[in-house]
């Protein structure tokens, strides 16, 4: 039975297995055994083995090392975006190809804060809390693959246009402990001076919570679509039916009024780390 990278899917694997097949090739091209190419760049044997047979995705260092040792003249070096998106688990690859996509991203979060504004303390904590527990490479593949995500907020020329509504809730949670949340928080003050977005508070002291059904994202594409995306639990899923986009705009219109302004948002989260 084959093994495949954790979030491996058909697409992905077929990266995988041509980019084994090609560091196969130049290593046998240089007349060198694995064992031979693992003592020149210093992985064991075993790695080699499962990267040329599709099962490991090779890390950049894996990728630039063989490449120097095979004098491959960057064609092994060169694959590394390739293996960077195979790594991604395929849910993570569609939302960040929508998200690449869209004029503007609306979210409301009431248990954790937004992936998009996680720091990499505050996002290794919230994987680590999963259970079962994630290997140590399953974690480091979730943790690249959503600071890669994150690009897409200080990567553009303000071209898309951001709002978040956080539950006061997910703000108090001291998710990976005191220290953790503190610079969480001051990433929030960070991000929320940006023109191109918004962020706002929904305080624990309003009676009115139109979200009380859990997180959703909004994704307003540029040719005008709108696709509704939610993860609760083991089920990640995206929607472009018309009554369902239709409902969850019609919630997030309604949270948004029934949170803070942004600016009042921001003096908010400001207390709150003074508290902190």
């Amino acid at each position: 039975m084959s093994v495949e990278p954790y979030g491996a899917d058909e697409e992905s694997a077929a990266v995988l297995r041509t980019v084994g097949r090609v560091i196969k090739m130049c290593r046998e091209r240089e007349g060198m055994t694995q064992a031979g190419l693992a003592t020149a760049i210093r992985y064991s044997e075993e790695q080699v083995s499962s990267v040329e047979r599709g099962r490991r995705a090779p890390a950049e260092e894996f990728l630039e090392a063989a490449d120097r040792a095979l004098e491959a003249g960057g064609l092994i070096s060169g694959l590394k975006n390739d293996v960077a998106k195979a790594r991604f688990p395929k849910k993570v690859r569609d939302l960040a190809k929508l998200e690449a996509e869209a004029v503007e991203i609306c979210a409301y979060d009431n248990s954790v804060i937004n992936g998009l504004l996680q720091t990499e303390e505050y996002l290794r904590a919230v994987f680590g809390s999963r259970r079962p527990a994630f290997s140590s490479e399953q974690m480091d593949e979730l943790v690249v693959a959503r600071l890669a995500r994150q690009e897409i907020i200080e990567g553009r020329q303000m071209s898309t246009a951001f709002s978040f509504v956080h539950d006061e809730a997910a703000l108090r949670r001291p998710v990976g402990g005191k220290m953790v949340l503190r610079r969480q928080l001051e990433r929030l003050l960070e991000v929320g001076q940006m023109r191109n977005v918004e962020i706002q508070v929904l305080p624990l002291e309003s009676e009115d919570n139109c979200g009380l059904d859990g997180p959703f994202h909004l994704l307003r594409l540029k040719d005008g679509a709108t696709v509704g995306h939610s993860d609760i639990q083991l089920v990640s899923r995206l929607t472009s039916d018309r009554r369902e986009i239709q409902i969850l705009e019609l919630r997030y219109g309604i949270i948004r009024a029934q949170a803070l302004t942004p600016r009042k948002s921001l003096t908010y989260i400001e207390k709150m780390l003074g508290e902190t």
